[in-house]
């Protein structure tokens, strides 16, 4: 079974749509609130072919990020195949989180760290401006490995055509096992879609905090999906915390 970035996944005429649909699409009044700090990357990229150069948009999914306690937050980590054809630094990468009831708010970023290939598929970016944190939560990234016992939400920005809306919607599934980790790469049953690729993967520890615990990476869009864990990230990620 292939396994690819799930940012490039292509799931038109997939068996995936038989399946019952095991995500949720994020509600400001019924689903945690610590899923507003999942948002939106937008990151213009280039590729070339023959000498010609053409332009691409990505859209991936990225998370809010910072330290327990602070008052604001200006990090957030995403997959680094998202922002693998992204070169022109004249042309912004945005970052947009969805505040309920229509609200939203966008900010600008730059990369200041990754992983450097599919091989450590993680990324850290900080915003030019911070977003305070009674304008949007923030998760606190896990600082070791993540208790396998427990079971883990997983949420991005598909852009499947059902369920996610083409990335309009904020989508995720709960109650899902971890069913192998690694330093580098774990896998879960989780079901993420094409657009997902950099979103979160949460754990609520025993004290009922939200924890960030990974960063999706690829999967075959059904019930596989790849995350790199934070905690193999977590030193360098942890100089760009606010």
């Amino acid at each position: 079974m292939r396994l690819i970035p799930v940012a490039l996944a292509v799931l038109c005429g997939s068996p995936v749509a038989l399946q019952a649909e095991q995500r949720q699409v994020y509600s400001h009044h019924d689903s945690p609130p610590w899923l507003r700090a999942v948002g939106k990357l937008h990151v213009p990229g280039q590729t070339y072919h023959q000498g010609y150069g053409r332009h691409q948009q990505e859209n991936c999914s990225a998370t809010l990020v910072a330290k327990a306690g602070s008052d604001r937050a200006s990090t957030i980590v995403t997959a680094w195949h998202c922002l693998e054809f992204y070169s022109d630094l004249s042309r912004p990468i945005t970052f947009t989180l969805n505040l309920g009831s229509g609200a939203v708010v966008t900010r600008e970023a730059y990369r200041v760290a990754d992983g450097g290939g599919m091989h450590a598929d993680w990324a850290v970016l900080k915003l030019f401006q911070a977003i305070p944190r009674d304008t949007a939560p923030a998760l606190v990234p896990q600082s070791g490995r993540a208790d396998q016992t427990r079971t883990v939400t997983m949420a991005g920005y598909s852009g499947d055509q059902g369920l996610g809306e083409d990335g309009a919607v904020l989508t995720y599934h709960a109650d899902c096992r971890i069913t192998r980790q690694a330093q580098r790469e774990s896998a879960s049953n989780c079901r993420a879609y094409k657009g997902a690729s950099g979103g979160a993967v949460i754990q609520v520890n025993a004290e009922g905090k939200a924890q960030l615990s990974g960063v999706i990476s690829r999967g075959d869009s059904q019930g596989i999906s790849l995350f790199v864990p934070v905690a193999g990230f977590s030193g360098t990620l942890g100089r760009y915390l606010q």
